[in-house]
């Protein structure tokens, strides 16, 4: 996620720059056949272009507006996991306690019992989050493109792909719940397991009484609703049917642009040479390169084609960079940001100690 107020124009056009140099290479080749071949029929009349060109504009909205709405709900159920843990943590603090006890136990081993429910969730919520940035078919040919693998490397760097999910985890369980885990598919799914089982044998000792434990079960429930959703949106990709076909849309415009913008600009430049033939004088230096310049001036839908077919490419590949909120790059939700985020939050809440620091970002970029 960019933090920044204004998004780096600058770096956009860095990430495109190879595709720019291809939109230009794309226009000058007909632009050479067409003035200096002299092949005046290499056109394409502007009005079936112009009706092309807005279709593909609607399919580009449309899939960017999808991508978004994606984006967006990632961030909804990720709020809903930031007030779901503050829940938590206050029902762990205040619902397990002396008061229906058979057998009373001292503070201190109450505040062991807190910080080992705030802890297990601290590592539920590292496993969920290391989940989400596992790589799927349809998310690796965005990160193996040279763009976005270069940017990648000297922007910014996701921790999930540096550290491993065992040495993250293994601060907040003990080791047989470790074993345990690791012994199974879904880290995140075993771990609520653990906490329900654990809050059943607190309510067998009568630390919970059975209205309390109704309510913390009904939080861990809602916990595997959020992880339900944040997989259904990880493992479900954006309809591979219309991302390709809007794809193979959007390239057949730009393939098709410099074609049609040529005689426009031809036609301008006959118009520039008609308005010419007015003066009084002929000779002079400046109608002689306003004459040069109208002749040739078809040179210049080159840079205006190139213009249009990058507007319409870094929208599609922006959206296309937007459909998958997990995946680690810098426009996704920042779940790593959001866990320590939380981390930090419920262990404050239980007084615990030795609590990490926020996590320090370069380039404006949170992960």
């Amino acid at each position: 996620m960019y933090t920044r107020r204004i998004f780096p124009v600058k770096g956009v056009i860095k990430w495109t720059r190879r595709r720019i140099f291809l939109f230009l290479i794309l226009a000058t080749v007909p632009v050479i056949l067409f003035d200096i071949v002299g092949l005046k029929w290499l056109h394409v009349p502007w009005l079936p272009l112009g009706v092309l060109g807005t279709a593909v504009a609607f399919l580009v909205s449309f899939k960017n507006n999808a991508s978004y709405d994606r984006l967006w709900e990632a961030r909804k159920i990720w709020g809903g996991i930031v007030n779901a843990s503050r829940s938590w943590t206050i029902q762990v603090k205040d619902f397990i306690t002396n008061e229906y006890a058979d057998k009373k136990i001292s503070n201190e081993e109450l505040k062991t019992i807190h910080r080992e429910l705030v802890h297990r969730h601290v590592a539920w919520l590292t496993a969920l989050r290391y989940q989400l940035r596992k790589d799927k078919p349809w998310e690796m040919h965005l990160k193996n493109t040279k763009s976005n693998k270069e940017f990648r490397e000297s922007q910014y760097l996701v921790c999930e792909d540096t550290i491993p999910i065992k040495e993250a985890i293994s601060p907040y369980i003990t080791e047989q719940e470790y074993d345990e885990l690791f012994a199974k598919g879904n880290q995140a799914s075993q771990i609520l397991g653990i906490q329900s089982r654990r809050l059943k044998e607190l309510k067998s000792s009568g630390l919970i009484d059975d209205f309390r434990h109704m309510e913390m079960e009904n939080i861990l429930v809602e916990f595997y609703t959020l992880q339900g959703k944040s997989e259904r949106i990880k493992n479900f990709p954006y309809p591979r049917q219309y991302a390709t076909m809007n794809y193979i849309f959007v390239w057949l415009f730009i393939l098709m642009l410099p074609y049609g913008i040529m005689e426009e600009f031809e036609s301008i430049g006959q118009h520039i040479l008609n308005e010419l033939t007015v003066h009084q004088s002929r000779t002079t230096w400046g109608h002689l390169i306003q004459e040069f310049i109208a002749t040739h001036f078809v040179w210049f839908s080159i840079p205006f084609s190139a213009l249009l077919a990058w507007v319409f490419h870094t929208m599609e590949a922006i959206g296309e960079n937007t459909e998958n909120p997990f995946e680690g790059g810098p426009n996704d939700v920042p779940i790593t940001n959001m866990s320590r985020g939380i981390e930090i939050d419920i262990r404050q809440l239980i007084d615990d100690t030795d609590i990490p620091e926020p996590y320090e970002w370069k380039n404006d970029i949170v992960m």
